[in-house]
Protein backbone atom coordinates (compact mmCIF):
# COMPACT_ATOMS: atom_id res chain seq x y z
CA UNK A 1 0.00 0.00 0.00
CA UNK A 2 1.25 3.04 -1.07
CA UNK A 3 0.30 6.08 1.76
CA UNK A 4 -1.64 8.32 -0.07
CA UNK A 5 -1.08 11.17 3.13
CA UNK A 6 -4.89 11.65 3.18
CA UNK A 7 -4.98 11.36 7.08
CA UNK A 8 -2.18 13.69 7.60
CA UNK A 9 -2.81 16.11 11.01
CA UNK A 10 -5.66 14.08 11.89
CA UNK A 11 -5.93 12.68 15.45
CA UNK A 12 -7.19 9.77 15.96
CA UNK A 13 -8.34 7.26 18.86
CA UNK A 14 -8.84 3.38 18.46
CA UNK A 15 -10.44 1.76 20.77
CA UNK A 16 -9.27 -2.26 20.54
CA UNK A 17 -8.62 -4.93 22.85
CA UNK A 18 -6.86 -7.51 20.39
CA UNK A 19 -2.88 -6.44 20.06
CA UNK A 20 -2.41 -7.46 16.84
CA UNK A 21 -5.28 -5.75 15.31
CA UNK A 22 -4.48 -2.69 17.52
CA UNK A 23 -0.84 -2.29 16.05
CA UNK A 24 -2.46 -3.01 12.83
CA UNK A 25 -5.02 -0.24 12.42
CA UNK A 26 -2.26 1.76 14.45
CA UNK A 27 0.62 1.13 11.96
CA UNK A 28 -1.91 1.74 8.22
CA UNK A 29 -3.24 4.89 9.89
CA UNK A 30 0.22 6.41 10.90
CA UNK A 31 1.40 5.38 7.61
CA UNK A 32 -0.95 7.89 6.14
CA UNK A 33 -0.13 10.96 8.33
CA UNK A 34 -2.54 10.25 11.20
CA UNK A 35 -1.56 10.86 14.73
CA UNK A 36 -2.95 7.28 16.81
CA UNK A 37 -3.89 7.18 20.24
CA UNK A 38 -4.58 3.52 21.37
CA UNK A 39 -6.14 1.85 23.88
CA UNK A 40 -7.89 -1.49 24.87
CA UNK A 41 -11.00 -0.42 26.75
CA UNK A 42 -13.82 2.11 26.70
CA UNK A 43 -12.59 3.13 29.93
CA UNK A 44 -9.56 3.93 28.68
CA UNK A 45 -10.92 5.97 25.91
CA UNK A 46 -12.99 8.19 27.54
CA UNK A 47 -10.06 8.99 29.90
CA UNK A 48 -8.08 10.50 26.70
CA UNK A 49 -11.22 11.52 24.55
CA UNK A 50 -11.95 15.15 26.11
CA UNK A 51 -7.79 15.74 26.56
CA UNK A 52 -7.58 14.16 23.08
CA UNK A 53 -10.51 15.61 20.90
CA UNK A 54 -9.97 13.31 18.08
CA UNK A 55 -10.90 14.21 14.75
CA UNK A 56 -12.25 10.35 14.18
CA UNK A 57 -12.97 7.57 16.90
CA UNK A 58 -13.04 4.00 15.63
CA UNK A 59 -13.97 1.48 18.46
CA UNK A 60 -14.30 -2.36 18.23
CA UNK A 61 -17.60 -3.60 19.27
CA UNK A 62 -16.99 -6.69 20.79
CA UNK A 63 -15.02 -5.18 24.08
CA UNK A 64 -14.35 -6.55 27.17
CA UNK A 65 -16.72 -5.02 29.88
CA UNK A 66 -18.89 -2.66 27.66
CA UNK A 67 -19.59 -3.57 23.88
CA UNK A 68 -19.08 -0.80 21.48
CA UNK A 69 -22.58 -0.16 21.16
CA UNK A 70 -22.62 1.34 25.12
CA UNK A 71 -19.76 2.77 24.76
CA UNK A 72 -20.69 4.70 21.54
CA UNK A 73 -24.01 5.44 23.50
CA UNK A 74 -21.99 7.43 26.19
CA UNK A 75 -20.43 8.74 24.09
CA UNK A 76 -23.12 10.48 22.38
CA UNK A 77 -24.49 11.51 25.42
CA UNK A 78 -21.62 13.99 25.83
CA UNK A 79 -21.53 17.35 25.45
CA UNK A 80 -20.31 18.55 21.73
CA UNK A 81 -16.96 20.33 23.29
CA UNK A 82 -16.38 17.11 25.67
CA UNK A 83 -16.56 15.14 22.43
CA UNK A 84 -19.67 13.96 21.60
CA UNK A 85 -20.19 14.39 18.40
CA UNK A 86 -17.01 12.65 17.41
CA UNK A 87 -17.08 11.42 14.38
CA UNK A 88 -17.02 7.23 14.96
CA UNK A 89 -16.36 3.86 12.79
CA UNK A 90 -17.78 0.59 14.20
CA UNK A 91 -15.07 -2.32 13.77
CA UNK A 92 -16.36 -5.32 14.20
CA UNK A 93 -15.89 -8.83 13.17
CA UNK A 94 -20.09 -9.17 12.73
CA UNK A 95 -20.50 -7.84 8.91
CA UNK A 96 -24.04 -8.96 7.95
CA UNK A 97 -26.30 -5.73 7.41
CA UNK A 98 -28.19 -6.29 10.74
CA UNK A 99 -25.29 -5.73 12.75
CA UNK A 100 -24.40 -2.49 10.68
CA UNK A 101 -27.80 -1.24 11.25
CA UNK A 102 -27.67 -1.90 15.16
CA UNK A 103 -23.94 -0.02 14.87
CA UNK A 104 -25.50 3.02 12.65
CA UNK A 105 -28.66 3.52 15.03
CA UNK A 106 -26.49 2.96 18.21
CA UNK A 107 -24.61 6.49 17.50
CA UNK A 108 -21.53 5.09 14.91
CA UNK A 109 -21.37 6.79 11.87
CA UNK A 110 -19.93 4.24 9.71
CA UNK A 111 -19.03 0.27 9.79
CA UNK A 112 -16.03 -1.05 8.84
CA UNK A 113 -15.61 -5.08 8.93
CA UNK A 114 -12.77 -7.23 9.94
CA UNK A 115 -10.26 -8.14 8.59
CA UNK A 116 -10.01 -4.46 7.32
CA UNK A 117 -8.38 -3.60 4.12
CA UNK A 118 -5.84 -0.92 4.79
CA UNK A 119 -6.48 1.29 1.62
CA UNK A 120 -10.84 0.93 2.66
CA UNK A 121 -9.74 2.12 6.36
CA UNK A 122 -7.92 5.01 4.77
CA UNK A 123 -10.80 5.73 2.15
CA UNK A 124 -13.64 5.30 5.03
CA UNK A 125 -11.50 7.18 7.26
CA UNK A 126 -10.93 10.37 4.67
CA UNK A 127 -14.39 9.83 3.60
CA UNK A 128 -15.77 10.66 6.85
CA UNK A 129 -13.73 13.45 8.04
CA UNK A 130 -14.59 15.09 4.42
CA UNK A 131 -18.42 14.50 5.44
CA UNK A 132 -18.12 16.20 8.48
CA UNK A 133 -19.74 19.87 8.94
CA UNK A 134 -16.97 21.39 11.39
Amino acid sequence: MEPSGTLAGLDILVVEDDNDTRCFITTVLEMDGAKVIAVISADAARQVLSELQPDVLISDIGLPGEDGYTFIRKIRALNPKNGGRVPAIALTAYADSEDRIRALEGGFDTHVSKPVDPEELVEIVASLVASCNW
